[in-house]
């Protein structure tokens, strides 16, 4: 039963689309219709609102990390499996939520939030990964996976191997949700960062 709200908790948590959420709050439209559809950050970018893309980015990393806290908080008997256990099903719930007919987010800022709290210098080495390969290449989507691989290694090196085995599996999500991404990549036809068709 615990492990049951911990999933539940956990997932419907990361659900909440504050992506669509904040655009049509502020009149920036229904987010599902602009650029790639998605509903994270980068995306609500190409609204032109800079502030609610950094406002959805804090956000729905904020879903993965308060995740954490209350699996510690409420669960502390668990440990480090009960934060797991709910950040993942945080991130699940903002990749494939029931309100939008399981057509959500790609799960990176997620992802990243989850990471911090469990313990930070994973999530400073993911923060490094990610900022880094978009300040250098310019590819939103390929700085995103590179930072979510990241993470399970930098668990691993830390000595936190739950996280890690936990961190691995959501990677794989994540370069799932990527998808088409990779396809672009692999085809040249990904678009930069200030591209006229960027669609990451």
């Amino acid at each position: 039963m615990t492990i049951f709200l911990l999933v539940a908790v956990g997932y419907l948590l990361g659900s909440i689309p504050f992506g669509i959420i904040l655009t049509r709050l502020f009149g920036a439209g229904d987010l599902r219709q602009i650029g790639s559809g998605n509903i994270g950050a980068t995306n609500v970018l190409r609204t032109g609102r800079k502030g609610l893309a950094a406002a959805t980015l804090i956000l729905d990393g904020a879903k993965g990390a308060v995740a954490v806290l209350l699996a510690r908080h409420f669960v502390p008997e668990l440990g480090e499996h009960a934060a797991m256990i709910a950040g993942a099903a945080a991130m699940i719930g903002h990749c494939y939520p029931v309100w939008l007919n399981f057509r959500g987010g790609k799960g990176v800022a997620t992802l990243l939030g989850l990471a911090l709290a469990l313990a930070w210098p994973i999530g400073l080495v993911f923060a490094v990964a990610w900022l880094g390969a978009v300040l250098l290449l310019r590819i939103s989507s390929l700085g995103g996976m590179l930072g979510a691989i990241s993470a399970p290694i930098a668990a691993l090196a830390l000595g936190y191997p739950v996280y890690a085995i936990g961190l691995a599996g959501l990677a794989v999500v994540v370069l799932w949700r990527h998808r088409e991404n990779i396809a672009r990549l692999r085809a040249g036809t990904e678009p930069r960062i200030g591209g006229k068709k960027e669609t990451a």
